[in-house]
Parts: C-alpha cells; structure tokens; sequence
C-alpha cells in the first residue's frame, strides 16, 4: 500500500487530529488564565512610542534638512550680512532655539539670535572632513540636550562662514494626556529630555528602568525584534509592565527612532535614540478562560469524533477490506462458500457482482439481479461519508460561528479608549506641522525670488524645490493679475487668470475626485505676485497611517472628507454615527455600542501657523473585536479551535473521497459489468490500496472465466463428432 493511499491513512490522520484537537480544546479553555493586565493596553502603550518617535524623527530631520536648503537658497542670492540671515531665517523657520553664524577661518562670532549655541564642541579644523558638518548630540551645563546643525555660507570672493541652529530634543506633537509621562533616551540609556508626570520619584526611577531597559533593546536588529511575518513600524519597539502600588499598576511603550521604510537610514535614526512612555493603570482581573466550557467542547470532540470514525470503520473501512479478502479468496480457487456481502453502498453493488462471479466460477446458476435492477444504491459510500461530517460539522460550526460572542456590553479598557483620543489628537498635529512646514518651506522660496527674477531663475528656483519637498506635486508663480509666470512638477489646478489667494492655505475642487490644497506665499518686491505650491494628497494621507488607529480621516468644518489612511472617496460625508464626534470641536473619544461595538475618536487641528485656517478635525474609529482584549481573545481562540476542526475534517474526509470514495464508485460500475458478461474489458488497477487490489483480483477472475468460456467453446465440437 502507497503511504498516501488506502482507506487506512486518511482515518487514522482523522483520528490522530481529532484527538490532538481536544487536547487543544481543554488546554485552551480550561487553564484558568486571570489578565490583569490586557495585552490590548500594551499594545496601545507600544504604538503611542512608536508615534513619539516618528514625530521626534520627522522633526529632527526637517531641522537639519530646512537649514542646508536655506543655506543654499542664501548661497545662490547676492552676498548679504549674517545678521539678514538670521532675522529671515528666525522669520521663515521659528523652529530653532539658537542660531549663529561664525566665520570659519578666523572663529569670530558674526551674529547669533536666541539662546546661546555651544561654539566651544565645533572643531573648525575637521568641517572639511567626510562626517566634518554632521549633525551631533550635545549637554549643556544645565543637563539639558541640544542638537547642533551645520550648513555652509558661501560667496564669492568672501570668507566661508559657518551657520549652526541648536534645537533641543522635547517630543513634538504628541498628546500626552493626563497621567503619562514620556523621555528621550540615548543609547546608553541616559535621559536626555522628559515631560508629562514625572513629579513624584515614583514615577521619575520607574522611567529611568524603563529607558535602562530600551537602550538595550533598541540595540537589536529590527528584523530579528519581531515576530516572523510581522510588519508596521521600521524600527524596534515593544511594551513593558512596571511595578505596582496597590492597585494601580505601571506599564509603558519604547521605539527607537528609524526612518519610514526599513533600510533606510536619516539623519535622526543615526543618533542613536529611543522614545519611553509610561502611565499607570487600574488593574482588575479578567478571565480570559471557561474551565468548564473547555471540558466540555473536548469531551463533545471526543464523543463526536468517536461516532464519526466509527462510522467511516464499520461502513467503509472494514467492508472494503472483507471485499479485498473476499475476491482474493476467488482468485485462488475458494468457491465453496459464498460470498460476504457487505450492507451498504458501493461495498454492497461490489459484494453482489463478486457472489455472481464467484456463482459463475463454480458453475452455478448466478441468483444475483442483474445490473439493470441493481439494488442498493440509496445510500452510498459518498453518502456514509457525508454524514460524518455533518456530525464533525456539528461540532466544528458553532465554535466557529455562535459560541463565545461578546455582546455589546463587553467592556472595553479605559486607558485604550483614552489612547485612542491622544493618538488622534497626535495624528492631527501631524497634519497641522507638516502643512505648516510646507508653507514655511514655500515662504523661504518666495525670499529668493524678487522683482528683477527672470522667469527661466524662477523655473530653476521651482525645480529644485519639487525636487527637495515632495510634499508639493506642483509648484508655480502667479502674477498679480493671476497669470502663471514660472512653474514645476505636474500641471497646476489653475483656472487662467484665477489671482493668489489671500490666506496661506485653501482648499479647492469641490466636486471633484481629489482636494486641492494650495499654500500661498506672497513674492517681495512684486506687489500682488506669490509662490503657490499644491500638496500632493497622498502626502496627507500618509501622516495618517499608523498602526493601531483603525481608519483615520481627515474631515473638514462641514464634515467632508479631505484626506484618509484607507480608500475613501474625497468630499463625501462622513458616516452618521461619527458626526457627533467632530460637532464637538474637542478632542474626544467614545466607546460606540449597537450591532458592532467601536472605539471613535477626534481632533480638531489646534495650534498655531497658517494651517489654523482650514479648520479640519480628524477621526479615528476602529471595531473593539480588533483588540486584544479578554472576551474577544477568548472568541477568537473559540473560532480559531472551530476552524481547525473544519479544517481536519475537510483534509481527511476530502482525502478519503479522492482515493477510496470516487474509485470505489468506479470498481463498482467494473464489477457489476463483469459480472454481467462482459469478458472482453480489461481491468487496469489504477491505485496501489485496497481498491486497487480488488480490480487486480477481477482482472485475475476476468481471465479464468475466459478460460472457462474457451475451454467450454472448444468441448462442444468434439461432443458432436462423436
């Protein structure tokens, strides 16, 4: 017999699955498991560091980035005095808590604007050098931490002066709510900055464990940190669960700052830090576990599964295998004792013909009914089969679709819900920075462009800035009776002699399939002339894509859709259930119950800069049953032990159908041919099993009544000549 073949194999697998499977089944119901922490809380604490320290690198880079583009943007103008360079910096980027300007040769001090840069960690002698104007971490005196940044002025004919800005490390752009606290951490697992409660010691040495922790951590290669299979966050992340004072619990996230695509590197993933947050929670114990309904369900396997083979052995397995004794017994000669016809099925149409051969062997007078009345047929193998799994399926079906359902008063943890908010509201400063960047870094642009600039410098100004900011997907010059004068990047959405703008930032396309987002910067020295730069959308939609939020939305004061993290459509309303939520003109979040219970959030875009003016809000809802909470852990282990249920009894019954049931069928229809007198079809046994066997043994009885038949044609002259 072929290992995959037989009737054997596939009912013994069934047999060996079904019972591993209540062992699955008691094990996984029946361990009493209290979580008092649930791992959808840890989660949550994981995705909020993650979102510190996509802000904290995003903010670290655009610093370093701005200041090289302004150095060349200066670079490519007319010489001008250190001091104009400061003052239309401080003006375009107010980013920077202290910028100077020094001359590189002689190390004289030539401007400085804010609070005082550290002069004394640049060594002048080694700017020349590879890594010479890198960016590097530096502590002040006070323990405090700065980023320095280094760009290179340069004029012709004039000493080569050095620009630095220092810009300290404080998270931007993350809510923190009430009771977190959150840290930058180096790679030694120094503090360098902090921020949220922290003020009792408590709280201040559960952090320092907490970052002692990260940094090593955060030494890992990303890849090997998570799970097989796994993606979102490029950089390594995780959850910690602190110390607890009575019932209060603390437990926190940590991130390491990585670039948005793995493999790839910046200027902030570089240095080496790692974003911490911690909070405390309320511990209250959940049982993920039913001792009972585990026993139960893998007792309800056992007596099921018991019926179901018991079945498939008695109906199928052992008729077939008398049936293959049965017809070597003909072949050998044995034809005293008739036949043993087995009851049902296919087995039975079998055991008939093999009587009525055996009847025609022995020279009998075959009593068997012929195959025009065959006899048995209402319930076949294909059937017996069926029924075994509907019996399985009785088991199998209601894990998988009705028991364990959490209703709608499931409950769902207060700190996830209050995390949700945060991280929407941290999402919808995101949005708020990065248009405000865009017209900041349109504003710079406008400074070069005066009113002796040809339109060909303008185009070339243009070029470089679709090229260095692919936020815009085009940019263009508009006169001020609304003609483009210069542009770059893709056609603009420019109805002719449409003026600039008076505000910033507009939004248009109303109708159509995309928004437009315009940022307008006014052109000096050109009264009523300004840069327009359009915001490619998908860069909108991409600051909305996080992991953990669900579906997030950008919406406008009229509850129109701007922007979104999955498919939307643009200006289309938002659902019904959600208007209440960005009516409120506050950040909020709600547990939403009916039919499908969900987590909502809003936020409206607060803060200042030209964004202010769009008044959008952004939503964020997701289903609790994504959640890694106790009741809907518990259904999605139910449903997982009920789909492999169906999935063994699918794969063994479907595997006893393809090699015993279809070829049964087919040596049933031989068989009854056989015996009906057709001694001229040869039988091929097509499969190395029981079945296969018994067509070797017809194809044996196939040949002795030809021999028979030859012998009796050849008696019958000789009897006449006498």
């Amino acid at each position: 017999m072929s290992l995959i073949g037989g009737i054997r194999p596939p009912i013994a697998v069934l047999s060996a699955l079904l019972l591993s499977l209540a062992g699955i089944t008691a094990l996984t119901f029946g361990k009493t498991e209290n979580v008092l922490v649930p791992k959808a809380v840890l989660n949550s604490q994981q995705r909020f560091a993650e979102d510190g320290a996509v802000s904290l690198r995003a903010s670290l880079d655009e610093s370093v980035t701005d200041l090289d583009r302004t150095a060349i943007l200066f670079n490519e103008g007319n010489p001008v005095s250190a001091d104009a360079v400061l003052d239309k910096t401080g003006s375009v980027y107010q980013k920077w808590s202290g910028t100077a300007i020094i001359e590189i040769k002689s190390g004289k001090l030539l401007a400085a604007r804010g609070e005082t840069v550290p002069l004394t960690v640049i060594d002048r002698t080694k700017l020349s050098d590879e890594d010479g104007l890198a960016p590097r971490l530096v502590r002040l005196k006070n323990g405090q931490t700065r980023l320095i940044a280094l760009a290179l002025l340069s004029w012709k004919g004039q000493p080569q002066q050095l620009l630095i800005a220092s810009s300290n490390l404080k998270v931007p752009g993350v809510s923190l709510g009430t009771g977190r606290g959150i840290g930058v951490v180096d790679s030694t697992g120094t503090i360098l900055s902090s921020d949220g409660a922290l003020d009792s010691e408590r709280a201040q040495a559960q952090l320092k464990k907490f970052a002692t922790t990260a940094a090593k951590k955060a030494r890992q290669n990303p890849l090997s940190s998570k799970e097989p299979g796994s993606g979102g966050y490029a950089g390594v992340s995780g959850s910690f669960t602190g110390d607890s004072a009575g019932d209060r619990r603390t437990v926190g996230g940590y991130a390491s700052l990585a670039a948005a695509e793995p493999g790839e590197s910046t200027v902030a993933s570089g240095l080496g830090l790692s974003i911490v947050t911690q909070v405390g929670i309320t511990e209250r114990a959940s049982q993920l576990a039913r001792p009972a309904f585990g026993l139960a369900a893998a007792g309800a396997l056992l007596l099921i599964g018991g019926l179901a083979i018991a079945l498939l052995l008695g109906t199928v397995q052992r008729p077939l295998i008398r049936l293959f004794l049965e017809s070597r017994r003909l072949t050998r000669g044995d034809l005293a004792r008739p036949v043993t016809v087995p009851r049902f099925g296919e087995a039975a149409r079998i055991g008939r013909a093999l009587e009525r051969l055996r009847q025609q062997l022995h020279g009998e007078s075959p009593e068997g009914t012929p195959s025009g009345a065959r006899g048995g047929r209402r319930l076949g193998t294909r059937a017996l089969v069926a029924v075994s799994a509907v019996l399985l399926l009785t088991w199998s079906i209601p894990l998988t679709l009705l028991l364990n359902r959490p209703d709608s008063t499931v409950r769902i943890p207060a700190q996830v819900v209050r995390d949700q908010k945060e991280r929407t509201e941290t999402i919808s400063d995101r949005v708020r920075r990065g248009l405000n960047e865009g017209d900041a870094d349109l504003s710079a642009v406008a400074t070069l462009i005066g009113g002796r600039t040809t339109p060909a410098d303008m185009t070339t100004v243009l070029e470089r800035t679709i090229e260095e900011h692919p936020r815009y997907e085009s940019v263009y010059v508009l006169s001020a009776d609304g003609e483009v004068l210069a542009r770059a990047g893709s056609t603009p959405h420019h109805s002719s002699g449409e003026r600039p703008a008076a505000q910033a930032l507009k939004v248009s396309g109303h109708g159509g399939k995309k928004p437009v987002i315009r940022a307008t910067a006014p052109l000096q020295g050109q009264a009523g002339a300004a840069v327009v730069g359009e915001f490619d959308i998908n860069f909108v939609n991409a600051l909305l894509r996080r992991d953990g939020l669900g579906q997030v939305r950008v919406v406008d004061a009229k509850g129109r859709v701007i922007a979104g993290n999955t498919g939307y459509l643009a200006f289309q309303k938002m659902p019904g259930h959600l208007t209440g939520l960005f009516d409120a003109k506050r950040a909020h979040a709600e547990v939403q119950r009916g039919d499908d219970v969900r987590i909502a959030a809003a936020a409206p875009m607060t803060g200042g800069g030209a964004a202010k003016v769009l008044d959008w809000t952004v939503v964020s809802w997701q289903p609790a049953s994504r959640l890694e909470i106790p009741a809907y852990t518990l259904q999605n282990r139910t449903v997982l032990v009920g789909l492999l249920g169906l999935t063994a009894a699918a794969a063994c019954l479907g595997w006893l159908h393809i090699v015993v049931v279809r070829p049964l069928r087919a040596l049933a229809d031989q068989a009854e041919t056989l015996a009906d007198g057709d001694r001229r079809t040869v039988l091929f046994p097509r499969h190395h099993d029981e079945v296969g066997a018994v067509v070797r043994s017809l194809e044996l009885i196939r040949q002795q009544l030809q021999e028979q038949q030859r012998g009796r044609d050849g008696a019958r002259p000789l009897a006449g000549r006498n």
